[in-house]
């Protein structure tokens, strides 16, 4: 059976166009944060490498979209991500966080500038405070793709991100990507974590205001 409504095309009605108002546990992400005590483990022919970086992420809040039936809410977010007292981009990440209210589903969506995508996903409570997505190279939903020089010298297997919503306001992840290196027998973690204090508020998604 399927877990689908037979009525693929009819969209839902009365939906609430203040994003802001259904974001679930999204809401305390948006707005204009910065990172100043990042940390990256990295690959490098020597062995891991650890490497500070300070981050700011924009997350600001999209109309509501539909698939037929299904309704998401979302933020649309870019990361851009230098080291300590330096101007040349260490890292930059575009993409978006997406909640399914009637399955309490987080979806996350990324794309890098080095020719790869991921699109991960996890379960959730509306007011969870803590929440983990995954994907994998070999789901078909929720998976990875990389273009072939990655895929051949560094292919990423798995992608994992927890996040970490705290009281005093600010907001926290750690992401574990696992390389299989050629020539390595054993896998590489490569990961990353952050703690992200707000600098700006979000604006509100367009159709809030009509």
């Amino acid at each position: 059976m399927s877990e689908f409504a037979k009525d693929i095309y009819t969209e839902p009605v009365n939906i609430d166009m203040d994003t802001l108002r259904n974001l679930g546990p999204l809401r305390a992400m948006a707005g204009i944060w910065q990172g100043q005590r990042g940390l990256d483990v990295k690959p490098k022919a020597e062995g891991p490498k650890k490497q500070a970086f300070v981050e700011r992420i924009e997350l600001q809040p999209i109309d509501p979209q539909t698939n037929g039936p299904q309704l998401l809410y979302g933020l649309r977010y870019h990361t851009h991500i230098t080291k300590p007292d330096q101007i040349k981009t260490y890292h930059d990440q575009v993409g978006y966080w997406l909640w399914e209210p009637a399955t309490e589903t987080v979806i996350h969506t990324l794309t890098i500038p080095r020719g790869m995508v991921v699109m991960a996903s996890g379960k959730a409570h509306a007011d969870a405070k803590e929440f983990e997505l995954t994907a994998t190279h070999v789901d078909p939903h929720f998976g990875i793709r990389s273009a072939p020089f990655l895929d051949h010298a560094f292919k990423t297997v798995e992608f994992k991100i927890i996040v970490r919503i705290n009281d005093d306001g600010t907001w926290g992840y750690e992401e574990d990507t696992v390389l299989k290196i050629i020539g390595q027998d054993e896998l590489f973690h490569h990961t990353d974590r952050n703690l992200l204090n707000k600098i700006a508020e979000p604006t509100p998604n367009p159709l809030a205001n009509c």
